[in-house]
């Protein structure tokens, strides 16, 4: 029998075909701008989790971009009739809200004592302040005007907010294509304000009953219903592990943007995006 060698000369990529050398041409590095996105992160202390708090929400923001990319198109796409482009989206924004709550899971590893070392260097800047979080309740349709205010120093983010009001949401979107094919949504339907967040509307919620009732027949908009709640059930997740890592880490304190803290998140886990998909599970 052969003995194999007590060492092994280790892989050499470039026998695979894998390119080693770039110079004058684009590297991994230079596609994703590495450099720009590993000098984001100044910590303000020298507190070893400050650098975990910032990393969180940094790249909790790149997913929101993600996130506010597919349900502007997923908007387009249903305004569009090109619903199965649509669904993909939006079981894109659920796995994206699911990574989002699993992110709470990192952050709940740092203790009160360790956030206190740095939160005084936080001053005024809170989560809430977060426009694209902003966007993404606006597009869902928590269109809250008065959530403009945290943004108002900022003349070209207000801009790109009120462009979001100016037109339909998503849910909106869907009500429309409920009329468009046949259905009886009431006031919805002739809606030329978009600004203020709607009120949940029998008709619209006749209107899912009969597609609920009758999945076979209506199957498009069945999907469609479901896709949304999906939506909406990973949403709330996020929201809630987001209630419960604050209280774990800073308790009943106000907020360092002014909020209430625990208390103000815990009111935001009462808004619904989509009010007649949830009641209509009661009355079917």
């Amino acid at each position: 029998m052969t003995e194999k060698p007590l060492t092994e000369k280790p892989l050499d990529p470039s026998r695979e075909g894998a390119q080693m050398s770039f110079d004058g041409r684009m590297s991994y590095s230079d596609y994703l701008h590495l450099e720009r996105v590993l000098d984001a992160q100044e910590p303000l202390s020298d507190a070893h989790d400050e650098l975990l708090f910032i990393i969180q929400h940094q790249t909790s923001e790149l997913w929101m971009k993600l996130a506010i990319h597919e349900i502007r198109s997923a908007i387009k796409a249903i305004h569009n009739d090109k619903l199965q482009p649509a669904f993909k989206m939006l079981s894109r924004i659920a796995r994206i809200f699911e990574q989002l709550t699993g992110a709470w899971d990192v952050l709940r590893t740092m203790t009160p004592s360790e956030y206190t070392e740095f939160r005084d260097q936080l001053g005024q800047s809170s989560g809430f302040q977060s426009y694209q979080y902003r966007a993404i309740e606006f597009l869902a349709g928590n269109r809250n005007v008065a959530m403009l205010g945290p943004h108002a120093h900022r003349g070209d983010i207000v801009a790109k907010l009120e462009e979001i009001l100016s037109q339909p949401g998503l849910y909106d979107e869907a009500l429309l294509l409920l009329a468009r094919n046949g259905f009886d949504i009431g006031e919805d339907a002739h809606r030329t304000d978009w600004r203020l967040t709607r009120t949940a509307n029998d008709k619209v919620l006749d209107a899912w009953k009969t597609v609920y009732a009758s999945p076979e027949k209506y199957w498009m908009l069945y999907e469609l219903a479901e896709k949304l709640v999906d939506f909406e059930d990973y949403f709330r997740r996020w929201r809630f592990n987001h209630v419960t890592t604050v209280e774990r880490i800073i308790g009943l304190k106000r907020g360092t943007g002014g909020t209430s803290g625990v208390s103000y998140l815990r009111k935001m886990l009462e808004v619904e995006l989509f009010p007649e998909l949830w009641k209509v599970r009661t009355e079917l």
